[in-house]
């Protein structure tokens, strides 16, 4: 009888020592697996993250890209803060593409310190240009593209009129540079400039602080004397 039990013992011992081997390695095992799932799902959504962050507007993707955007818009007016004050302009919801890219910029804060860089006495005041470099940087990220003019809808240049200007780069359809903007002065307005160029909005607030920037001493090539800032751009929702 002894003897009997002590085999019993020996096999009993034995079975169980198999058992608790195999679950480790069954445990181990599981563990490995998880950390494999959650190290995939990391890289899926880092990636997702950085091609998001990668897209760069270009000559072949910026009409599609402001076709969609300007879909669902439902705001028209976007105010410019200076040191000199601020205005509002109302955007025109039938000039799409130049109403989409000037909304798109002033959320992206791409005209926030940029300046009035060209002041021409009793015409205009051009802005969203800088000889700083934040602004170079700013432009190189978003993207390099030129939007095709949108001279037919009726809309003359105005005292007030916000417009577009054409790039002076390889240009000789007079496609509209997007990154800057100007406002008519002369009274009671620069008709002259009717056909060439798209007008996308209107002052409708603060006239006085255009008139004010005109007024301001300038140098060589229109360049005020003294920086003119616009410390804030923003869309009123």
């Amino acid at each position: 009888m002894c003897l009997k039990n002590i085999l019993f013992s020996l096999v009993l011992g034995t079975l169980v020592l198999l058992s608790c081997k195999d679950n480790s390695k069954k445990l181990e095992s599981t563990e490995s697996q998880d950390v494999k799932i959650v190290d995939t799902t990391s890289i899926k959504e880092q990636a997702a993250v950085a091609k998001e962050e990668k897209f760069i507007l270009d000559e072949e993707n910026a009409i599609d890209f402001f076709f969609d955007y300007q879909k669902d818009l439902k705001v028209n007016k976007v105010k410019i803060t200076t040191n000199f004050g601020d205005f509002t302009i109302e955007l025109f919801d039938d000039v799409p593409y130049h109403k989409a890219n000037f909304i798109f910029l002033t959320r992206k804060g791409y005209f926030d310190y940029t300046q009035f860089h060209r002041v021409v006495k009793d015409f205009i005041i051009q802005g969203g240009n800088s000889d700083d470099k934040q602004t170079a940087n700013k432009r190189r990220e978003i993207g390099r593209y030129l939007l095709p003019p949108d001279t037919r809808k009726g809309y003359k240049h105005h005292r007030g009129i916000v417009s577009m200007p054409s790039s002076e780069i390889n240009n000789p359809h007079m496609l509209a540079s997007p990154y800057e903007f100007f406002i008519v002065v002369t009274k009671p307005g620069s008709y002259h400039l009717d056909g060439d160029f798209t007008p996308f909005g209107k002052v409708i607030e603060g006239m006085d602080v255009v008139d004010k920037i005109n007024a301001q001493p300038v140098g060589k090539g229109d360049w005020p004397s003294q920086n003119i800032y616009i410390t804030k751009a923003e869309v009123l929702e």
